[in-house]
């Protein structure tokens, strides 16, 4: 059973696969028509959809044209609006320039016909000009033919030559010219005074300070003890070369005379003459000199003096109870430690001079430490009187103002020799002050003969000039009054005798500061009554 049923289903089986396959055929073909019809029914749709949108695009399309045609038209229209506008303001503005070229044109023709006309009238001008110039040329010949002929009749008149007569005329107009320079001086300087305006500065300058050898001499010069005649040649050395760097690294004139053991130290800077002692002293006790050596040494005793003047000022600003006082002023204070004034320590002298002065302020009720501090002060420009143009008091004027001294300090300083009137008690006092240290017996020395040939070689000068009639020297020759015959001088040539004087001064004398000329003219008339 089992074998035939197998029998029958192999039999069977290609025939199951060929029906198969032929009901696979017949499905798809089915299939693929049934997709024909479905896609011919979409395809036709489809179109139908594009013909519509083809439709419509074309419509706006042609709205958009239209549009656009309408716009073009519009921006068109007002591009030639734009166009026509502008050519036509072209043209009118062309016309206006024509207008103006044409006018300008004629303006020209008009000012061209004027200059032509104007060069006319400057040729006329230019020939009557030519003309007049030959005729003052033939004038000038004829005058000058005319001077000749007068100067030769005023020399056979006046039995002058022509340059002798041109000498006379020349020294009375110089004269004259002089005399009326000194009034036109003084007339200005008169105005100014009445005027109230100060004067901005002193017609003449002070001559610079010099120094009288026989005034001086000995506050000038130092001397230095020798151990043995030997060492003198030692200090000068080979050629000369260890005195040369003595004296080139201090200033000083080293002298090497006939003086037995001694060489003299010259200068008029107190504090390098110092400085050159030590120094030497210092080089004699160490025996070793040489240029190097010397070098070295003498800065060493630079900064060493530097240190003891600022102790001395330190320690006079103690002393004279004087505070808050600037430190450069301290320090040009201690350096008349090494000052002298006729053998006189100018430093000890501003002591005293600071303690009677505040002893006097005390007793007559003045103020007790401007007194002090200006007496202190007063004779600081004489640290640096050799270094700085000017006279002591000037000098030590600017160097308070200059370190924000007061006022009532500045003004005793100022006037305590006159320089200017002294307007405070204090400034009186400072004055008394100073004259009771520098008169008081043994407080300065000179030699009386030098002293009083300086007076009379001063009075000589000024007595030797035409209309002087007495002269006195005053002030220890600070200052000399010349009284003139007021019938010979006047007051111009007065002004002028007082400038020559003070000239002459300069060029015959040798003196320390300056000097102060005063030429008086006066007229006294008398009667009696009966």
């Amino acid at each position: 059973m089992n074998i035939a049923n197998m029998s029958m289903l192999c039999v069977s089986t290609p025939v199951v696969w060929i029906l198969s396959i032929v009901m696979l055929a017949i499905g798809v073909g089915a299939g693929i028509g049934v997709y024909a019809v479905v896609i011919n029914k979409k395809s036709k749709s489809s179109k139908v959809k594009a013909d519509k949108i083809l439709e419509e695009a074309r419509a706006q399309a042609e709205k958009i044209k239209k549009e656009q045609v309408e716009q073009t038209n519009k921006e068109i229209n007002i591009l030639k609006s734009t166009f026509e506008q502008e050519n036509k303001e072209r043209r009118e503005e062309a016309k206006r320039s024509e207008e103006r070229l044409y006018t300008r044109e004629e303006l020209l023709s008009k000012r061209e016909a004027s200059l032509d006309k104007k060069l006319e009238e400057l040729e006329v001008s230019r020939e009557k000009v030519r003309n007049q110039i030959e005729a003052l040329n033939s004038k000038e010949s004829a005058l000058d033919d005319l001077q000749e002929s007068i100067v030769k009749e005023l020399e056979k008149v006046s039995a002058m030559s022509k340059e002798e007569a041109k000498q006379v005329i020349i020294d009375r107009y110089t004269e004259e010219a002089k005399i009326d320079a000194i009034k036109l001086a003084k007339d200005i300087e008169d105005r100014a005074k009445e005027e109230a305006e100060k004067k901005a500065k002193n017609i003449i300058t002070l001559a610079i300070q010099k120094c009288a050898v026989d005034n001086t001499s000995e506050v000038t010069t130092s001397v230095v003890a020798l151990p043995s005649e030997e060492m003198k040649g030692r200090i000068i050395g080979r050629e000369g070369r260890n005195i040369r760097a003595l004296e080139a690294a201090t200033g000083i004139d080293f002298i090497v005379d006939d003086t037995p053991e001694a060489i003299t130290l010259s200068g008029f800077d107190p504090v390098r003459r110092e400085v050159a002692r030590i120094a030497l002293e210092k080089l004699i006790l160490d025996g070793r000199i040489h240029p190097a050596r010397i070098e070295e040494l003498v800065q060493k005793v630079q900064r060493d003096v530097e240190e003891t003047i600022k102790e001395a000022g330190e320690n006079a600003c103690f002393d004279a109870d004087i505070h808050n006082i600037h430190p450069e002023i301290v320090k040009t204070l201690g350096r008349l430690k090494y000052r002298t004034s006729y053998g006189q320590n100018v430093l000890n002298h501003s002591l005293e001079v600071s303690f009677i002065a505040g002893m006097l302020a005390a007793e007559v009720g003045a103020n007790e430490k401007v007194a002090r501090r200006a007496g202190l002060l007063h004779d600081l420009g004489k640290a640096v009187d050799q270094e700085v143009e000017g006279t002591h008091v000037s000098i030590g004027v600017d160097l308070a103002r200059k370190y924000k001294e007061s006022e009532a300090v500045i003004h005793c300083i100022a006037s305590h020799h006159n320089d200017i009137e002294p307007k405070t008690l204090e400034a009186v006092i400072v004055q008394a002050a100073d004259a009771i240290s520098s008169a008081r017996p043994g407080a300065r020395r000179e030699s009386i003969e030098n002293y009083i040939k300086r007076l009379q070689d001063l009075e000589a000068i000024a007595n030797g000039f035409s209309g002087v009639d007495k002269t006195y020297a005053i002030q220890a020759g600070r200052e000399i009054r010349v009284m003139v015959k007021p019938e010979q001088i006047t007051d111009e040539a007065a002004q002028i005798l007082a400038h020559d004087i003070a000239k002459e001064i300069e060029a015959k004398l040798e003196y320390p500061g300056h000097i102060k000329v005063n030429v008086i003219r006066e007229s006294r008339f008398t009667d009696t009554a009966k």
